[in-house]
């Protein structure tokens, strides 16, 4: 049972006011910046380089104290999701940050305006130097931009073009027929979160009945889903094509300085990794001792009674000694963020789910959001969290407020390097051989989850794209007939594609955000490439990461990760990522 908040060690809690030491000190910055909001004086005057200048430098101020703002009130709402008070700071921030979007909203249509040589000359200029990525983008981004008409228009495009997101969002919760089930003689209700964890049950007719069931609730919505999302693919094709993109995958990656041919890339190699995966799945069939596998056994692990069950001050201690290759500064860091009041550690009554770690630019430090249990996920979700932390922290530190903020083509990088790192130490550590096959097949399902399961989803999303670019209709049977045509092509014969599982895709919520799934998988396959190759080569390999860890959104972050020796526009990266998912199936092999 949860702890009440006042209960937990104050060692064992972040610590909020060392962003405001009071509520009347929040008020105090909400009240000045409310005072900042008026930009109308820079408005058609922004070819000046002095007034441009200027309008940017007070813009990153508001930016800075709206933030600041923003995550104490959410961070403080997460400690105890029923603090009314909390809510409150929120929504007063969201009217804030309303208000400012709409004084600024003339800005880069303005700059967009301007003649490409004048912003190259401003890009150039020592003055803007802070801004020089950010103006190459919008010259970069000039060729796709309208008349002013239209531009004016297409910029409701979020409130009017986002209507098909809430719309499953309405579908997904506020309206699910939560099916329930029997569990040792009790009844269950499928929530989305239970149903994962009934997918790991050890009993299969637990698994069996609550994938029916779930499955049956979609199945039930398929009609409706289908005609949302089908439109939320059309709308993707009217403004690709509106703006003059060659295709909505182009618009997609262009938006975050990305080349196409990284996509490209990600389905060919995983297409040409999955022997390997369905070589795993045919290993863990015969461990389980079943005669045939179904789309319900895929998720339970073939090593039982082998968790990492660690206190959190042993498990800190481990993922330490795990990140010790990153040398003396992380290691400093991480007792820092340990003593310091980074970490909220516990679960406790109201506090939000999950886990998370959040920065603000000029804050003293990140913070890490945690709800620690004696898990070996747990143990790895420490490790992963403090990974972003630290990005975070180094990024904020060498780059100017505008260049420190990473995109979230990386976002999961240093993240995954460390959980790497980890799984590497306590492989070289332990002589358990269970706990290795263990670890093993941790890993592997670690990859078959970001790296093979996500990029099977990126590849549905690319197909329904280019249906609908090439004027087939998108009908509930046709996608149903790609996902389960996919789904056989990822998981090989050793597994059985249930019927059910042709209507996986009506449930992706991500699918809405078009061609953002892949970044998930990009991100695994530089963190473990990155990881193979501190592991291999050491202090050269670990500093050329931590130029990539200070490098924040400063270029492309194809370019970025460059800084740490993975280049996604050849295949070297993706071979590493996939010869290293080979080794630890070849260890899990040798084992059983």
């Amino acid at each position: 049972m949860a702890k009440n908040r006042q209960d937990v060690p104050s060692n064992l809690k972040w610590r909020l006011n060392d962003i405001f030491a009071s509520i009347e000190d929040w008020n105090k910055l909400y009240d000045e910046v409310s005072k900042k909001l008026d930009f109308s004086m820079y408005e058609g005057k922004l070819s000046d380089p002095d007034t441009l200048f200027e309008c940017l430098e007070n813009i990153n101020k508001v930016v800075l104290d709206l933030s600041r703002l923003a995550v104490y009130a959410f961070m403080w709402h997460d400690e105890d999701t029923r603090n009314s008070e909390a809510s409150a700071l929120q929504s007063r921030v969201d009217i804030l940050e309303m208000q400012f979007m709409g004084s600024i909203a003339f800005v880069n249509p303005e700059l967009t305006a301007l003649p490409t040589e004048k912003l190259e000359a401003f890009a150039k200029d020592e003055k803007f130097k802070d801004y020089d990525y950010s103006i190459k983008n919008i010259i970069r981004n000039k060729p796709h931009v309208l008349s002013k008409e239209v531009e004016a228009m297409l910029s409701q495009e979020s409130t009017i073009f986002g209507g098909f997101q809430k719309i499953f969002g309405m579908i997904d919760n506020a309206d699910f027929p939560y099916p329930t089930v029997k569990v040792d003689g009790e009844k269950v209700k499928l929530s989305h979160g239970m149903y994962g964890v009934l997918l790991h049950s050890p009993d299969r007719k637990v698994r069996r009945e609550a994938f029916k069931a779930y499955c049956k609730a979609y199945i039930g919505l398929i009609n409706t889903i289908t005609a949302t999302y089908c439109g939320n693919v059309e709308k993707d094709v009217f403004i690709a094509r509106t703006r003059k993109y060659n295709s909505s995958l182009e618009m997609a990656l262009e938006r975050e300085d990305v080349s196409v041919k990284v996509y490209e890339n990600l389905l060919k190699s995983v297409k040409k990794g999955l022997p390997l995966l369905h070589r795993y799945y045919r290993d863990k069939k015969k461990l389980m001792g079943v005669k045939s596998m179904h789309m319900y056994d895929v998720y339970v692990s073939p090593v039982e009674d082998a968790e990492l069950k660690l206190d959190y001050e042993d498990a800190f201690k481990v993922v330490k000694e795990g990140l010790n290759p990153l040398g003396e500064r992380y290691q400093e860091l991480l007792q820092e963020a340990h003593d310091n009041g980074w970490i909220d550690v516990e679960e406790t009554e109201g506090k939000r789910s999950g886990a998370y770690s959040s920065s603000v630019f000029g804050l003293p430090h990140p913070y890490v959001l945690l709800n620690y249990q004696k898990t070996t996920g747990d143990v790895f979700t420490l490790a992963h969290e403090l990974g972003h932390a630290m990005h975070s922290y180094f990024s904020e530190r060498n780059q100017p407020q505008e260049k420190a903020d990473y995109k979230i083509f990386v976002a999961e990088v240093a993240s995954t390097v460390n959980e790497v790192l980890l799984y590497k130490y306590l492989m070289k550590t332990t002589t358990d051989e269970k706990l290795k096959k263990y670890l093993l097949s941790y890993y592997m399902d670690m990859l078959k989850g970001t790296l093979f399961r996500q990029t099977q989803f990126a590849e549905f999303e690319y197909i329904s794209h280019d249906m609908a670019e090439k004027g087939q209709p998108l009908t509930k049977d046709a996608l149903c007939k790609v996902y389960h045509e996919l789904n056989k092509k990822y998981y090989g014969r050793s597994v059985v594609s249930d019927d059910e599982i042709a209507y996986e895709w009506a449930r992706i919520p991500h699918l809405y955000r078009a061609f953002y799934v892949y970044k998930y998988a990009t991100g695994i396959i530089s963190a473990v490439s990155i990881a193979e190759r501190i592991y291999n080569e050491g202090a050269p390999a670990v500093e050329d990461y931590f130029k990539f860890l200070s490098s924040g959104g400063s270029d492309s972050p194809v370019e970025l990760l460059k800084l740490a020796g993975v280049d996604l526009t050849k295949m070297d990266a993706f071979n590493s990522c996939m010869a290293s998912f080979k080794d630890a199936l070849e260890q899990f092999e040798a084992l059983n």
